[in-house]
């Protein structure tokens, strides 16, 4: 089982190619390319799939199906990893794994006890996150599905479980300080090493060759990204609209 793996939804673009038995977790990445820099995903995404290909001779006909980092995120980095997935899954007529994107962030600590906690920086006080075990040190569960909270209400929530948190993901840097000595002060918390703490596609594709075996594929006319909220121009189009019906 072969799996094209791409994150963009954030500010890393991230492409892998993963290869395993279907659903199994130790998955051998053959190849992950991994940018954290300020170009845009449009500039970097495709000629970084191409470089993968050409250095490990990867014919893409030979991939079994395509999973993608499916939201939330950047909404301009979601919609350009949903369409790069979409044109590849149309040419070549395989499926696509839609991977949430805080169940991949969150597989980069496979094997962590107590929660994982991934956290965003989605602007506007809030963060992108979901919280997170590993059952038997691999399998993944969901304790708390992903959401769009106040970092002090996912605070309350933490600390409802009184477990151990490791938190991860480009919302630590933002956030480590309140957390640390507000938020989750006198609390048991660590945070990821700066390897494991971004978006990485060989996570993506690890999970996708688990979530294959369970069924949970789409084709590439069905695949849509998880925005989980709306984008800053429909909130500003919503409330100009309602502002005009007021006015008149």
């Amino acid at each position: 089982m072969r799996v094209l793996a791409l994150d963009s939804s954030g500010l890393v673009a991230s492409v892998a190619v993963v290869e395993g038995k279907e659903g199994n977790a130790d998955a051998c990445t053959i190849a992950e390319y991994t940018v954290n820099y300020k170009k845009t995903h449009s500039q970097t995404l495709l000629p970084m799939l191409d470089e993968v290909a050409k250095m490990t001779d990867l014919d893409l006909a030979s991939i079994d199906a395509v999973a993608v980092a499916a939201g939330p995120g950047s909404f301009t980095g979601l919609r350009i990893g949903s369409a790069t997935a979409k044109g590849l899954g149309l040419a070549l007529e395989k499926p696509l794994i839609p991977v949430p994107t805080l169940e991949g962030l969150a597989y980069n600590l496979c094997g962590v006890g107590g929660l994982v906690c991934p956290i965003m920086d989605a602007r506007r006080g809030q963060v992108y996150t979901g919280i997170y075990r590993f059952q038997d040190g691999e399998h993944l569960t969901v304790v708390e599905d992903q959401m769009a909270v106040s970092i002090e209400e996912l605070g309350e929530k933490l600390k409802a479980y009184k477990e151990e948190v490791t938190f991860l993901g480009d919302g630590v840097p933002v956030f480590r300080e309140v957390l640390e000595t507000q938020i989750m002060k006198g609390e048991k918390i660590r945070f990821a090493p700066a390897n494991m703490n971004r978006q990485r596609a060989a996570s993506v594709g690890a999970l996708g060759l688990i979530y294959y075996k369970e069924g949970k594929t789409q084709t590439a006319e069905e695949h849509k990204p998880d925005y989980l909220r709306v984008s800053q121009a429909e909130r500003e189009r919503k409330e100009r609209m309602e502002h005009d019906t007021v006015s008149m």
